[in-house]
């Protein structure tokens, strides 16, 4: 079963620095049909203006990815953490017992647009950690493993069994992908069109949760950058 949660009906908070779209419940926004699914608690769709930003606050017991679509953002955190995070780079930040952190837009004239994602960690406490990677041409026409349970293909090593994968698929490209048995998805289009299994059409900002599903067939309706989630 494929179940879509159209862009329009995401939560919303513009604070005037941040336009924010909520895939499921945060801070002022919430909704009890949309606490998250599976391990994947968050998924924020963040429009940050130039110069501005996420000043140091603190986080726990949390597995955080930053996946930069347009523009670039500063990252510091008291781990010793830091840099730059352009488009087809990813950051992971382990809160892990506790960690300070504070995220600005690098620029003062562009605009800065991401996802922030968090999943639920297997274990609680444990040490923070800090890690970016560069992805690029890796992701195009076919899934790039980003982060997993067991760090393999080079992806990130995160604390739950969820892989995450990014793709960039050009209009007319077909991708799929299988899920073993028990295992959910969380499908998320961050730009394009595409044309799911059974004929269902998903657009930019579309999410769809994804349950019983064998073998997940993606078409690109036109140039397309997803994010799928593989959830226990």
């Amino acid at each position: 079963m494929i179940n879509i949660r159209k862009s329009a009906d995401r939560g919303h908070a513009n604070h005037g620095w941040l336009d924010a779209r909520h895939s499921f419940s945060f801070a002022g926004y919430y909704d009890p049909r949309h606490m998250g699914f599976r391990s994947l608690r968050v998924i924020n769709e963040d429009r940050i203006n130039p110069g501005a930003g996420f000043p140091t606050h603190p986080h726990d017991n949390m597995e955080i990815i930053t996946y930069v679509l347009e523009g670039a953002l500063a990252h510091k955190d008291s781990t010793g953490g830091g840099g730059v995070i352009t488009p087809g780079m990813v950051q992971y930040m382990s809160a892990g017992k506790g960690v300070t952190h504070s995220e600005f837009n690098a620029s003062q004239i562009e605009a800065l647009r991401l996802y922030q994602i968090w999943i639920v960690p297997n274990k609680r406490g444990g040490a923070p950690r800090y890690e970016e990677r560069k992805i690029g041409a890796a992701r195009e026409g076919r899934l790039k493993l980003v982060a997993s349970g067991d760090g393999r293909d080079g992806s990130f090593k995160i604390l739950q069994d969820a892989d995450l994968y990014a793709s960039i698929i050009r209009a007319g490209e077909a991708i799929s992908h299988d899920f073993r048995p028990g295992r959910g998805g969380w499908l998320q289009v961050a730009r394009g069109a595409l044309e799911l299994s059974g004929g269902s059409i998903m657009q930019a900002g579309d999410g769809a949760r994804i349950d019983d599903v064998a073998t997940l067939a993606l078409k690109a309706l036109a140039d397309a950058e997803i994010l799928l989630f593989d959830l226990a």
